[in-house]
């Protein structure tokens, strides 16, 4: 018995794209059930990154997301940043026609550099937007020495 099944070149180039993308960019792996809508992703916040001359600003970006659904922690040299995005009880009670944002757990992590005081971190989360600051080492911060000419 011979099954003929309809052949539809933009589902084809869909997953073409979706493979690459594992190659490109593994953090956000979108993957489809067989109707075409995502089932699982894996995925991360972006972030912004920068520094002044007393402390590293670390942003990222988590909307939809509770403060108390991350935690930031320092171990061994590294700044990680996990949580997850949970559904929303509506969202599973609806028939959703085209979902786009990505759920489930993540994780960020960062080598601290080595001027960073590990142990002063300070972190604060408003609007779907967490900061870490993460201060300079007293040692670490350039002093000027007086050159006295006889």
């Amino acid at each position: 018995m011979k099954v003929l099944a309809n052949w539809d070149p933009l589902r084809e180039l869909d997953d073409f794209s979706n493979r690459l993308s594992t190659v490109f960019a593994p953090n956000q792996v979108q993957k489809r059930d067989e109707n075409g809508w995502f089932t699982k992703a894996q995925w991360a916040p972006l972030v912004d990154i920068g520094e002044n001359e007393h402390e590293y600003l670390i942003k990222a970006e988590l909307p939809g997301i509770e403060k108390e659904q991350v935690k930031v922690t320092v171990e061994n040299g590294m700044l990680l940043i996990a949580g997850e995005r949970t559904v929303d009880e509506e969202n599973k009670t609806h028939k959703h026609h085209r979902v786009e944002r990505l759920y489930g757990s993540f994780l960020r992590s960062f080598s601290l550099p080595d001027d960073a005081d590990g142990t002063k971190i300070k972190a604060e989360f408003k609007n779907g937007v967490l900061k870490v600051h993460l201060p300079k080492s007293e040692a670490a911060k350039p002093k000027s020495i007086e050159i006295k000419v006889s």
